[in-house]
């Protein structure tokens, strides 16, 4: 990614956005929210932000989802 590419990346990223360090924090007791049907996104919302722009880590969530359901 070019140093450009990275400026309009920061320049774009919603500030609710938590970073990866606090969503991963947190990550188990967002899991266990969604896995119970509550809202999480309600409870987490800078969470919610960060899981849906992080590749990474929208993987993890989807991960530990999946394993927590058994999948």
């Amino acid at each position: 990614m070019n140093p450009i590419s990275r400026l309009a990346r920061f320049l774009a990223t919603d500030p609710r956005d938590v970073g990866c360090d606090e969503a991963m924090e947190i990550l188990h007791l967002y899991v266990d929210l969604v896995d119970r049907g509550d809202d999480a996104a309600a409870v987490h919302p800078g969470v919610a932000v960060h899981l849906a722009r992080c590749g990474p880590c929208g993987d993890d969530f989807r991960g530990l989802l999946e394993a927590v359901r058994g999948g």
